[in-house]
């Protein structure tokens, strides 16, 4: 199985941003530990702050990867260009959000991507991509 886990704005501020919400965790760091603990999986990372390159990305990965893991950062509440390239795409993906996005400001609470992902794990810290890829291997 591949995966391509997709992060978005400010996302690679992980473990020195606001940890109080993110935890002191790099990404990075996490994503070693992901990939140890799935070594029959192959999973990639790609991070940008710049909406056009998240949506080349997911049309470039859409037809190649078995699954998308994507935590959009703010443009989950605004891109309907994001939610569009997943729409256009046959690759199953999966909405993730480190924080609870309900229990913030009232602005997070919609996520424009949501209606075009399998489904969305959101406020299990670090572990809503570990348990993205649960969900991916029952699926797939």
């Amino acid at each position: 199985m591949k995966l391509l886990i997709i992060n978005g704005p400010n996302l690679n501020l992980i473990g020195k941003r606001e940890t109080e919400l993110y935890g002191k965790q790099t990404f990075e760091t996490y994503l070693k530990k992901l990939q140890e603990y799935y070594p029959e999986i192959t999973i990639e990372y790609y991070q940008s702050n710049i909406e056009g390159e998240i949506i080349d990305t997911i049309q470039k990965a859409g037809h190649v990867y078995d699954g998308i893991i994507i935590n959009a950062g703010g443009y989950t509440h605004t891109s309907v260009s994001i939610a569009d390239a997943i729409k256009a795409i046959s690759t199953h993906v999966i909405e993730v959000h480190i924080s609870n996005i309900f229990g913030r400001e009232s602005f997070r609470h919609n996520s424009l991507i949501a209606p075009n992902v399998k489904g969305s794990i959101i406020g299990f810290g670090m572990e809503s991509y570990r348990l993205a890829i649960e969900n991916f291997r029952m699926i797939l």
